[in-house]
Parts: structure tokens; sequence; C-alpha cells
């Protein structure tokens, strides 16, 4: 009796597990051409558009559908984006402070400014309606030939906006009197006495996709809605041919021109400036940078708003100097670079001692080692070592900046910083790298560029036409940490976690009312025995 028991026990919980197990939820597939799924989707404009299964036109329908599909995945993923009049970057030396500049168009109709490129400050700022503005005539900048600079007039572009002081964005808020009030602006920058100063509104930047270094077609343009300075009033380098016909932030502050593309879903969170050794350069909004590139992470410290990363030893050659660990900003707004005092001279000290010249002074430069030599020496690389053995090398450390009577005269371009533990690696020693600012991943990437046949990753096909404008982030995007990007805005959305709860929730229920009938059934068997 007691075997049989066991036996009438194991059947029923067998019975009553395979069940629980075999708990599935099912659904019929219709293909989208087939006849109940051309039924149950027509309608009089497009009942008749549908090809007859397995014609020509129906596989042609399926093809162009998977292409389409395939052009969507890509989304902003592999998208680069460039300045509509094309990705290159000019240096006119001392004429421009040394500082790589772009051409872009603002407003509708486009007007075109030449622009400085600064990773170290975040805001677009543009001469507008001057009160006080470096001069824009071209005879005045002997590198500009016959064009001229524009200033920008609100009022002429049908495109732009009021930035009102209510919206989050609005630094300046708290000296509003009403929210309904145009936002203005102040940005002071490190060089002494330098800031630009005006109204913020929004307008239009014209851009384009770029698919190696060659501008696609007029169907790929983009408008992105952006805010811009407009710089009424400029003073310090900027009225002495500093960024005369304004600068364009690249920081990582939500008002910068990478944060509204990227937040939009234009492209992807990152951007890249390239340098090479004859002035010019690229930048492109959306590129990630190579696999084969090294990289360092970005450090965050507080009240610093900047792209910084951590140094943990300088070499000089196959030497590393003892306790020269620092944080350093990576500033394409800076000209040249600074070192904390204390690493600053070790490294002067090293180099110097590799230099078999003359000591020389020379009137209005500021470096403290310069020479004069018959040639220019050879010297060791300047490394900075970095995490996980990545490490970034200034293959030319001095700046030859002139010749006398068959003198060589040049500097260690160094200076010490004036920010207490902190240094800054300005644009001349970036020359020779395609910089990646990974906003996305928080790191810094580099990898060797004659920034000329750089490949960053363009869609395999043309995004299609862009030609509405783009609207500003609105205020719950700017909270976002990264936008949706059309690949992922186009798919079915995930179920909530409520819904997930529920449906867990019901399938737990369905198990336990089976392991209950069982129960049940085998209270029965066993009263009968």
């Amino acid at each position: 009796m007691a075997s049989r028991s066991a036996f009438i026990l194991f059947c029923v919980l067998f019975l009553a597990t395979e069940g629980t197990l075999a708990s599935v939820f099912s659904s019929r597939l219709i293909h989208r051409f087939s006849d109940e799924g051309r039924a149950s989707i027509k309608t009089p404009s497009s009942s008749e558009s549908l090809p007859e299964k397995q014609s020509l036109a129906y596989y042609r329908l399926l093809a162009k559908s998977d292409f389409r599909r395939q052009r969507m995945n890509l989304g902003a993923k592999f998208q680069s984006l460039v300045p509509s009049e094309g990705s290159k970057t000019i240096s006119s030396g001392n004429d421009f402070g040394w500082l790589h500049y772009t051409w872009i168009d603002i407003g509708t109709p486009s007007v075109s400014f030449l622009v400085a490129l600064d990773t170290g400050s975040d805001l677009l700022w543009i001469p507008c309606n001057c009160v006080q503005c470096a001069p824009l005539t071209s005879t005045y900048y002997s590198s500009l030939a016959t064009k001229d600079l524009n200033e920008y007039n609100p009022s002429s572009s049908s495109s732009s906006k009021v930035f009102l002081c209510s919206h989050k964005l609005c630094g300046s808020a708290s000296d509003c009197d009403s929210p309904k009030e145009q936002c203005t602006y102040t940005v002071k920058y490190l060089s002494g006495n330098t800031s630009s100063s005006g109204l913020l509104v929004e307008d239009i930047l014209h851009l384009t996709y770029n698919t190696n270094n060659r501008l696609m077609n007029g169907s790929s343009s983009v408008k992105a809605r952006v805010v811009v300075g407009c710089g009424k009033k400029q003073s310090g380098d900027y009225l002495d041919g500093v960024a005369p016909d304004g600068l364009m932030g690249l920081g990582p502050a939500e008002i910068s021109v990478p944060s509204f593309l990227s937040k939009a879903g234009l492209m992807r969170n990152s951007f890249s400036l390239c340098f090479d050794e004859e002035d010019s350069g690229r930048i492109y909004f959306g590129d990630m940078g190579p696999s084969i590139q090294q990289s360092a992470p970005f450090l965050q410290l507080e009240n610093n708003s900047g792209y910084i990363v951590g140094v943990e030893a300088c070499c000089i050659g196959n030497s590393c100097l003892k306790q020269t660990s620092f944080t350093t900003f990576i500033d394409s707004g800076q000209s040249f670079t600074y070192l904390p005092e204390e690493i600053y001279r070790k490294v002067a000290l090293e180099i110097d001692r590799h230099i078999n010249a003359t000591s020389k002074s020379f009137e209005g430069v500021s470096w403290e080692y310069c020479y004069e030599s018959s040639v220019e020496p050879k010297v060791p690389a300047i490394k900075l070592k970095f995490s996980h053995n990545n490490t970034f090398v200034i293959h030319k450390p001095l700046f030859v900046f002139q010749q006398s009577q068959g003198l060589v005269q040049f500097c260690l371009p160094i200076s010490p910083s004036e920010q207490e533990g902190i240094g800054s690696i300005g644009q001349n020693y970036m020359r020779g790298y395609r910089m990646v600012f990974d906003r996305e991943n928080m790191k810094l990437g580099w990898s060797p560029s004659k920034c000329q046949e750089d490949k960053t990753e363009p869609p395999q096909a043309s995004p299609g036409s862009t030609s509405s404008p783009y609207p500003l982030p609105t205020e719950e995007q700017q909270s976002r940490g990264h936008a949706v990007s059309p690949a992922i805005a186009g798919k079915t959305p995930s179920k909530t976690p409520s819904s997930s709860s529920s449906s867990k929730s019901s399938c737990i229920f369905s198990s336990m009312m089976r392991l209950f009938n069982s129960l049940l059934l085998l209270h029965w068997v066993v009263s009968l025995m």
C-alpha cells in the first residue's frame, strides 16, 4: 500500500511540475505582405501599392525595406557631422593668437563666421550688434585675404528666437526681473581681463554628414538648433586679434554645441579635433575614434568645468621623473602648455640638460628656457604616462620661432601654471594627433594622424534629408544623460517595470494554482485508499 501511495504521489507531482514548466504564451505571426497582413492594413491609399507575392517588385520592396532598416539601425552611432563649409580647421599663427579656427554658418539666411575652437569653455558666441568688438575688416588681418569677417544680427535671421530667463540653461536667471526677459551672459576667460558678454539667442547651426572626408550631397544637410551668444561686448585678448569673429565652446556643459547635437540624437556624444604640423586640421562631431587609439578617463573636479585627465608620471625619453603625477586640462583654446610649478621645474631642467646651446632671452617672449644655436638640437620626447600603460608622446617639445643671421632661436614652450596643482595641455602639444573627446564613455582618446585620411566611421548611406530644423532639446531632454538615438527611438519600447512585475505575478499565481489543484487531487486519492 505504501509503495502504491508513493507511486501515485510521484505521478501527481510530476504532472503538476510538467504543467508548471510547460506554461507558455503564444501568438500568431503574420507577414506584412501575406494575404492576411494585406487585409489588416488595407487602406484606400495603400491597397494598390503592395506587390504580388514572388514577383520582382515584391523582392525589390523587401530589399528596400531591409536597406532602410539597416540604415535606421546605424542611427547616430556611425554618423559624423561637420560644419556645412567642411571639417577643415586653420591656424594663422600669431595673427589669430595661435589658435585653430573653422568656418561655421548660422541663421536663415546663413551667415559665415570664423570661430576659434575651444575645449576649455562651453558657449558658442559671435560678434553681434556690436558695442565693443574686434575689427572685422579683412585689411586688419593679413591672413584673411579679401574676405571680411561678419557680424550677427538676430533680427535679420528668420530662424532666431529669444532665449528666455525661464530656461534652465540661463545662467543669469537670478539677475532677471522677469522669467520672460531675454537671458544675458558674461563669460570670463583665464587670459587676463578677457571676456565676452551680451544676450543669448536660439538659432540654427548648419552642418552636414561626412563620408571619408568628402561632403555628402545637399540632402544630407542638418539644421540643428543651438544656443548662441550674441556678443555685444568683448574685452582683453578678444580685442587684440584672438577670436575676432567668435568662439565655439566645446566643453562638457549642457549649453555647448556637442551637448545640443548629441541630446537631439544627431550624433554619438563625442567629437574629435585633429591638428597637423602645417597649421591645419579637422573637426568631426560624433567621432568615437579608431579602435587602436590610446585613452585616459576623464576626471571630475569640483568647481572645474572642462576635460581633465590624470597624469601618473612625466618622462623625458625613457627616464621617468619621480613625483611628477598631476591633473591637467586638455584645452584646445590654450595656445601653449602649462604645468604645475614643481612638475614644470623638473621637466624644464631635464630638457635643459639635453640642450647644448646658449641660453638667451628674447623681447616679448615670456618663456624661461630659450636658446640660440647654429643648429636646432635634438632632444628626447616628453612622455606623459597614464593608467593601463597608455602614453601620450610629445615628439617635438621645442618651439623654433626664428632664424637670425644663421642662428636658430628656440624655446621650451611650457610655463608654470597659475592654478595650483593643475596643468593645461595646449594645442601646441596636440599636433600630429587625432584627439577624441569621448563624452559618452567619459574618456580622452588619441592616435597619431596626418588629419587628412581619418576614417570617422560615417554612415553607410545618406541619412536622407534633414532640411527641417531640429528643435532645441526640451528641458526633459536636457536632464537626460544621453540622447535617444534614431535606432532606439524607432523600436518598440520595452515593458515598463510595472507591466513586467504584473506579468511575473500572473505566471507565479498560475503555477501556484496548478500546484494547489494537484494537492487537492492527491488528497482525494489518498482518502480512497
